[in-house]
């Protein structure tokens, strides 16, 4: 199960478990409810398989044992309190906090599945819960895509790390790329982030001006002052207004001056990252 769960990026571990609970047989916990600190969002949810495996993640380990045997006694959906306030006193949250969470052994299959092709379809997704007082439906975003350009080994950390976290990401670098020329083939979506880590900046323009055209949530480019004035120049010259140009983050990344290209591969993750899940905030 480790195994397992190490392919799934964090965003993503969500859709992992709803994919899983479209097949008969598998049961779906929620969390619906939060008291105290907790490291899970409301709505956060764990598929439990019949042979008592989980797919996705709800506690860091310390609960899905405890809900893979409770939901094995259910025959229909319960609402549940783990942690403080429980009256199950052999067992409490290492946080101290409370959670609620609904257990439902035989969760709508219709219903997963249809939430499970909008998102393959990179459109939102909604799935009715069954019926609580605190969380009537369960939303979901397509999962975190990241289309990087570049070259060099920047772009190959970057879309190492991202690999390694189980992120779709894309790189383009200048063999798949023309000069002058917009990528084919491709326009990101609202959860799409777009990273520029060239060296040779004019091959940026055409490219920051197809993905400023677009929904995509972020857009940063690598570079020092120099680079981020004649980008802005160039952009502007192209017809671009400030406030679009104002849309990239430039330096990007969350460490101010990386000196590597590991360490700059790590702060631009975590920056996207990072809005990825402020979008949630928004669903």
């Amino acid at each position: 199960m480790l195994d397992q769960m190490a392919a799934i990026a964090p965003c993503s571990a969500d859709h992992a478990a709803l994919a899983a609970a479209c097949e008969a047989g598998v049961g779906l916990c929620t969390i619906v409810g939060v008291e105290g600190s907790f490291s899970r969002r409301i709505g956060a949810q764990l598929a439990v398989l019949p042979d008592g495996s989980t797919v996705g993640s709800l506690s860091d380990g310390c609960l899905e044992a405890q809900l893979a045997a409770d939901i094995r006694e259910l025959s229909k959906p319960a609402l549940i309190r783990y942690g403080a306030g429980s009256n199950t006193i052999d067992f409490r949250l290492p946080c101290g906090g409370g959670l609620d969470i609904l257990l439902d052994p035989d969760p709508g299959r219709a219903g997963c599945r249809e939430a499970m092709t909008n998102l393959d379809r990179r459109v939102p997704a909604s799935m009715a819960l069954p019926e609580n007082e605190l969380l009537a439906e369960r939303r979901y975003l397509p999962s975190l895509r990241i289309a990087a350009f570049g070259e060099g080994p920047e772009l190959e950390y970057l879309s190492a790390l991202a690999m390694a976290l189980g992120i779709d990401v894309t790189a383009y670098d200048k063999s798949v790329l023309s000069l002058g020329q917009e990528a084919k083939d491709f326009t990101p979506d609202r959860w799409t982030a777009c990273l520029f880590l060239f060296h040779d900046h004019e091959w940026e323009l055409p490219l920051l001006e197809q993905v400023l055209s677009s929904e995509a949530f972020y857009i940063g480019a690598q570079g020092g002052e120099n680079a981020r004035i004649a980008r802005t120049l160039g952009l502007a010259g192209r017809g671009l207004t400030e406030e679009a140009i104002a849309r990239i983050r430039s330096p990007l990344g969350l460490i101010p001056s990386c000196k590597t290209p590991q360490a700059l591969a790590l702060s631009a993750l975590a920056e996207v990252v990072s809005g990825y899940e402020r979008l949630h905030d928004t669903a």
